[in-house]
């Protein structure tokens, strides 16, 4: 009997039997017939765009034998194979996704957002809340960015590290980790090895030493271009030779093993995992000689770039190939044996994939026939029958049916009918309405958490003061806020440069490592993306990370990983994942070039889905923290620079006392002009206010509190509908984000009808700050320039009442509002004359 013949490793320590290796080529078989006719649909115009695995089968069906419930994979968009193997993913779930349908029980990875091959596991319920992830094998999902997959890869080893070595998350930890035993299997493709977080992470899980297994899928190209031109030394294994280490918690494991080998590789991967697992070892596997049958993608033919010698060598050393012929060799099985599993895999991926269209494109005809039927009835009582016809005809004859050209032929059947009125015509409007709606839901649900742990359902508690509050420097409040946090909720920690033992280099965490010790509070290297990483992995898997960039201006070096990675993690997935990561960080006003930064329109546009929260103070900061470590969505806290040695009381209840999101404050009230501000500039618009209304200028100055979400109240609005005039002010460059918050106040908030002057703005200038007092000054603004571009919009409004102040007329030199006067109160600080 097959089943009691068995082959063993050339070590001799595993054994398979004839059974489980037929099995093998049947699932190989399988993988490699389902990328062939996935191309094909994709060259018939069925599917967008397809990206397969064919070449990589054999080594991803040895790495699955060593994969545990309990385990995590992040990896490479060509893990098809490995999905299949583990039982995450079958044949119609993968043209399911290949034809994006949105329907999650079809296409539970994605629900139609991500191309084809990037898999994820749902690891949420329906309601938002963590499954266990002990009882199934987890698949974090992919992203396309090459090496995108690294950052967090290192975060998901890390968590098993803290699992392991803290033992008071015993009782936290029995839906996320027995002991810390779990393994992370990460994957790339060779020429991704040249990113730099690739060195990054690597590097990082020596010093760290967390249980991951990287695979190197290695087929000498990376699309085009071969690897001498990728690779020092062509072989990335030898180049990060000094990475490897046998010795007890130094270093990484280094494996190199060909991709058609099927018992070299079983054997490999078996070793690999069970030291890393045991021993919490990084390993990196090099599995080299592989081949890509199909090319790079669908998009492109690989005949172009490789030479008849690479393409016949190829063949002869097809993963598949070597393996049959192994069997063979072996006597494991006959050939016929062998062509018949081929023809039984062909018979059920023709029929996976026929299930999965007709899964997709049955729901559409009937939304079809739908609109069909009500054109029917609408041209009977039109003067449009014959345009109406043409379009009926169009519908049901389409090549190409998809929801995109149903909405178009309402649309231009709407278009077509606007000089008409009729029921039939209102059973139309109704349909477009509601069907427009539907899948605008669809495609665009799920960015922010929607659970009843968001934090925009987080209720509002006000700090409390009382004669026994105390008067410290900022930095204390936020002290004592991460030690009341840190006492209560073991879950939670910090990592980030200089945060362990020096506590900060603004001393935010002083004496915090010495009370709860290195695994609460860690010094890591400086390496931003992969800190962000080890927050987004050891978030995933049930911990509350805080991770520290140590300025606004570093952030940037981890600005992919945020923007591609943790920004999308819940959208990309459709509620199936989550990261609740909360990023610290320090920016705005200080001095030079470096420490300036206050790009607040680049993380407006890189990071929708992250919410974003600016504190003008450290008391404030610190009921983010709070509320935010309730909630399960991610964020960004950038705290003032330099505020952190300015006094403020410490609040009673510093421990529970909440900032809600999207709650702008109204810090002085005013009856003239509204000005809408945040962080540093708060008190820069309040000192500003203070000598207008010396001239008689009453100004209301509003503290938006965070950008993202922003004003979701309308507490600006209102506010111009009483003042009805406004100054957007910050100092990001100007367009950014005074523009963003003029749009979602004026356009979305509906204020402009309650304007009778032009909105404007007060930002930086376009360079970087320069260094020195008077570098900030002429690059920054200051009161003197709020105080300028108030009394221009009074001035505007009333000119009898405001006139010029300075015959001259001049314009002061410096960050302003960009209007061509001067205009200065005489009894401020600041005046010029020519």
């Amino acid at each position: 009997m097959e089943t009691n013949r068995i082959i063993k490793t050339p070590n001799g320590k595993y054994s398979f039997t004839y059974e489980e290796i037929l099995n093998d080529y049947r699932l190989a078989m399988r993988s490699r017939l389902t990328s062939l006719l996935g191309r094909k649909e994709v060259l018939t115009g069925k599917a967008s765009f397809g990206i397969f695995g064919d070449g990589i089968e054999l080594p991803q069906i040895a790495v699955a034998k060593s994969f545990q419930k309990g385990d995590f994979r992040t990896g490479y968009y060509r893990d098809q194979t490995f999905e299949m193997a583990i039982g995450n993913v079958n044949v119609t779930q993968f043209f399911s996704q290949l034809y994006a349908d949105h329907n999650l029980i079809n296409e539970p990875n994605s629900g139609g957002r991500q191309m084809n091959s990037h898999f994820a596991s749902r690891l949420l319920d329906e309601n938002g809340k963590y499954k266990n992830q002990l009882e199934t094998k987890n698949s974090i999902s992919d992203i396309s960015p090459t090496a995108g997959q690294m950052s967090r890869m290192l975060g998901l080893a890390y968590a098993s590290k803290i699992y392991r070595n803290n033992k008071k998350l015993e009782k936290f930890s029995k839906s996320f980790s027995k002991n810390g035993n779990e393994v992370v299997f990460g994957s790339i493709g060779d020429a991704s090895t040249s990113e730099g977080v690739f060195f990054e992470t690597m590097n990082a899980a020596g010093v760290l030493q967390v249980p991951m297994v990287v695979s190197v899928w290695d087929n000498g190209f990376g699309i085009s271009v071969p690897r001498e031109l990728q690779t020092v030394n062509n072989s990335i294994s030898q180049a990060l030779a000094g990475f490897c280490s046998e010795n007890a918690n130094q270093g990484i494991t280094i494996y190199q093993v060909e991709g058609w080998n099927y018992l070299k590789l079983c054997e490999t991967y078996l070793e690999a995992t069970e030291k890393s697992r045991n021993e919490h070892k990084p390993a990196l596997v090099h599995v080299t000689e592989l081949t890509q049958p199909q090319g790079h993608s669908s998009s492109g033919s690989h005949e172009r770039y490789k030479s008849k010698e690479r393409l016949d060598w190829e063949k002869e050393y097809c993963c598949l190939k070597k393996f049959r012929e192994w069997i063979i060799q072996n006597k494991i099985a006959k050939s016929e044996k062998l062509d018949k599993i081929e023809e039984e895999e062909k018979k059920f991926v023709e029929e996976s994939r026929k299930k999965a269209w007709n899964l997709y494109l049955d729901p559409i005809k009937e939304e079809r026939n739908s609109v069909v039927h009500l054109l029917s009835e609408i041209k009977k009582t039109s003067q449009k029958t014959e345009k109406i016809n043409l379009l009926i005809h169009s519908l049901e004859n389409s090549i190409s049916l998809n929801r995109r050209y149903i909405h178009s032929i309402l649309f231009k059947t709407l278009l077509l009918l606007a000089d008409e009125d009729s029921k039939e015509k209102e059973k139309l409007v109704k349909f477009y309405e509601e069907y427009s709606a539907k899948f605008s839901n669809v495609y665009e649900n799920k960015l922010y958490s929607e659970s009843a742990e968001s934090p925009l359902k987080v209720k509002e508690t006000k700090p409390i003061y009382s004669e026994k509050s105390e008067t410290v420097d900022g930095r204390v409040i936020l002290q004592r806020c991460f030690d009341h946090q840190l006492a209560s909720n073991h879950l939670f920690f910090a990592i980030g440069e200089d945060v362990g033992k020096l506590g900060d280099v603004n001393l935010v965490f002083e004496g915090l490592n010495a009370k709860y010790g290195d695994l609460r509070i860690t010094d890591t290297g400086i390496r931003e993306s992969t800190i962000l990483g080890q927050g987004i992995g050891s978030a995933i898997r049930g911990l509350r990370p805080l991770v520290d960039i140590q300025y606004l201006d570093y952030f940037l070096y981890a600005l992919q990983t945020a923007s591609d990675d943790l920004a999308t993690l819940h959208y990309r997935t459709a509620g199936g994942q989550k990261a609740p990561v909360i990023i610290r960080t320090k920016g705005h006003r200080l001095e030079g070039v470096w420490h300036t930064g206050s790009p607040m329109g680049v993380l407006l546009n890189a990071l929708r889905g992250i919410y974003i929260c600016v504190p003008r103070n450290m008391t404030q900061a610190a009921g983010f923290y709070n509320t935010l470590l309730q909630s399960d969505n991610p964020a960004i806290v950038i705290e003032v620079l330099n505020a952190y040695r300015l006094k403020e009381k410490v609040p009673d209840n510093i421990s529970s006392f909440t900032v809600p999101l999207g709650i702008p404050e109204v810090l002085r009230e005013g009856r003239d002009l509204t000005v809408v501000t945040y962080g540093a500039c708060c008190k820069i618009a309040l000192e500003a206010a203070e000598e207008l209304e010396k001239i008689g200028v009453s100004v209301e100055v509003i503290d938006v509190q965070t950008l993202l979400p922003f004003d979701i109240t309308g507490i600006i609005t209102k506010s111009i509908q009483k003042t009805n005039a406004v100054l957007f002010f910050d100092e990001d460059v100007p367009g950014g984000a005074s523009a963003y918050m003029l749009q979602q106040t004026i356009e979305k908030n509906n204020a402009f009808h309650y304007l009778d002057c032009m909105p404007r703005t007060l930002t930086a200038k376009e360079n970087r700050g320069a260094f020195g007092r008077d570098g900030d000054f002429y690059c920054k603004p200051q009161s003197e320039h709020v105080i300028e571009a108030c009394y221009k919009i009074m001035r505007e409004r009333e000119p009898k009442k405001y006139k010029n102040l300075f015959s001259s007329q001049m314009k002061i030199k410096g960050a302003s509002s960009l209007e061509s006067e001067l205009i200065l109160s005489s009894d401020s600080v600041l005046t010029s004359t020519k």
